[in-house]
């Protein structure tokens, strides 16, 4: 007999239709009103499980973009080079619609439908989301300048990738956006940014033509055709759209000086550029650079929501599926109590979080902007928070099969602390809310009337809202609490949207462990009354 027999061992999780196993997110989809897009989700769905375009995410990972600043003969080049895997990703989330479609598509739910294809398609592979979720957010942004909206929406909502370098306009089949916002100097801190805008000619104002001197510390996706950025002009910090290349096919005064070696998100390029006179054109008003860029902000905070949501939605399905093919002290390890505990909860987290990601959609999609403008903040803050813890229990659950880089957890568990960085951190995120509240009460009754669709109907709910209520009242020490508040904002929103929405073995659960303290600190501590059952074969149906 020979000492090497391979047994007891799970099998790759692939060949299965990622949408159809999706009950939350596709209820969620019907629920806001998006049912007309469930068969391009469907297409999505069936290519996250493929086995080929899986090896596409790990290849595109495993072979980083490359910076070359030269060309052989020494001329500046200032090019990105990435593995064709990049590329193939890069052109079905384009295809797709996840980079600009919504803005094109006049079928009711275009925000909700392509949420719902972005947190699939984010589950083969991460990085390659940055890019896409820039071009999809720099679109509202640029409707405050017409001229510059004309000419680059059609490029921007375009289903066509087209990766080849030169200018965008008038030549290309679609364009890619970036954001470089960032300084060393400051970082969240913006309007400590050094960078000027000096006005080309006699004219300024919006539309005109400005030339940018300075830094940034973090630009995303710097092979990008189009980027928006900040700089100072005599009046303040102001946006600006800067095209990589000029009209005339020469290079803008953009140079890359490195790429950024991170800790995951490894196939996508993080840079740092200087910009030396770089022409670019003022979007809105001069000094009103903080109002105009949030436009593109508020739009890729939803975005940071929907990865955590794929991110989460994949780490459980890797969990369960090796649950259910691996065997330990006599039985499978889905038939342990103790794993269908940790499981269950994880399916809730997961369910809670798309809910929640579908509602913030449905909202954009409606124009709810009081509501959207206070609500995917406090998401993105609880949500974001919830994805490192999340994707640690879920690699655990395959033990040390987990932790090694063969197994997609490893990834997985690289990228889970990201969107809680991306587009502001967690303090900065609760100081926005603070803001938020203060400057536009309305969006503070926005949230709590949401909330309060659910009164009556769990008195644990209701107890958990009424202390949300006494901490919005209490005026002393906002800052300090920003955290607590920001986070009992989030559990509620969760909890009402499960309370009417999701089965009651889910809602139950969730509210007796995050809103009643009927649970413990880790995942796995459902009190023994919860539907593990239920929870379950609605989260993984066998």
């Amino acid at each position: 007999m020979g000492t090497h027999e391979v047994f007891n061992q799970s099998v790759p999780l692939e060949g299965h239709d990622a949408a159809a196993l999706d009950l939350a997110l596709r209820e969620g989809v019907e629920r806001e009103g998006a049912g007309v897009h469930l068969d391009d989700i469907g297409r999505v769905g069936r290519l996250a499980g493929d086995p080929d375009w899986i090896h596409n995410g790990e290849l595109a990972n495993q072979f980083p973009p490359v910076f070359k600043p030269f060309d052989r003969f020494g001329h500046r080049v200032d090019e990105v080079e990435y593995h064709p895997a990049y590329h193939d990703l890069m052109t079905v989330a384009v295809r797709e619609g996840l980079a600009g479609g919504p803005w094109a598509d006049d079928r009711p739910g275009a925000h909700v439908g392509r949420a719902a294809k972005f947190a699939i398609w984010t589950q083969v592979e991460a990085g390659h989301g940055c890019p896409i979720s820039m071009t999809y957010s720099i679109v509202p942004a640029l409707r405050a300048e017409p001229s510059l909206s004309d000419s680059w929406e059609p490029l921007l909502t375009s289903t066509a990738y087209d990766p080849t370098q030169g200018p965008a306009v008038g030549h290309k089949a679609g364009a890619i956006a970036g954001m470089a916002m960032t300084e060393k100097q400051g970082g969240s801190d913006v309007r400590a940014n050094t960078t000027r805008a000096v006005a080309t000619t006699t004219a300024t104002g919006p539309g005109e033509e400005y030339a940018l001197t300075g830094h940034k510390w973090f630009c995303s996706a710097p092979m990008s055709d189009l980027f928006l950025t900040l700089a100072y002009t005599d009046a303040g910090l102001s946006c600006f759209a800067l095209p990589r290349w000029l009209p005339d096919g020469t290079r803008n005064g953009i140079e890359v000086q490195r790429l950024k070696d991170k800790l995951g998100n490894r196939s996508n390029a993080s840079s740092e550029i200087e910009l030396d006179g770089a022409l670019a054109r003022l979007v809105g008003d001069e000094g009103r650079g903080i109002p105009t860029i949030l436009t593109m902000v508020n739009h890729t905070r939803l975005d940071c929501v929907i990865g955590v949501v794929g991110q989460m939605r994949a780490g459980f399905s890797q969990a369960i599926h090796h649950a259910r093919h691996r065997s330990a002290f006599g039985k499978p390890l889905i038939d342990q109590p103790l794993m269908r505990n940790v499981l269950a909860d994880l399916a809730v987290e997961s369910e809670a979080a798309t809910l929640l990601m579908t509602r913030l959609a449905g909202g954009y999609d409606r124009g709810e902007g009081a509501f959207t403008r206070i609500a995917t903040a406090v998401g993105k803050y609880w949500v974001c928070k919830r994805a490192p813890v999340f994707a640690h229990e879920a690699l655990e659950c395959l033990g040390g099969a987990g932790y090694v880089e063969e197994a997609p957890m490893a990834r997985l568990f690289r990228e889970s602390p990201l969107n809680g960085i991306w587009e502001g951190s967690g303090n900065v995120i609760c100081l926005d809310v603070l803001r938020a509240a203060a400057r536009d009460p309305e969006s503070v009754d926005a949230l709590l009337a949401e909330i309060a669709l659910a009164a009556g109907a769990d008195p644990r709910l209701d107890r958990a809202v009424s202390d949300l209520h006494a901490e919005l009242g209490d005026a002393s020490d906002l800052e300090v609490r920003a955290r607590r508040i920001v986070e009992r904002a989030a559990l509620v929103l969760q909890g009402s949207l499960l309370v009417r929405h999701a089965p009651t073995a889910v809602a139950d659960a969730f509210c007796a462990t995050r809103l009643a303290g009927d649970g413990g600190r880790a995942f796995g501590t459902l009190p023994p009354t919860s539907d593990l059952d239920a929870i379950l074969e609605r989260a993984w149906p066998r």
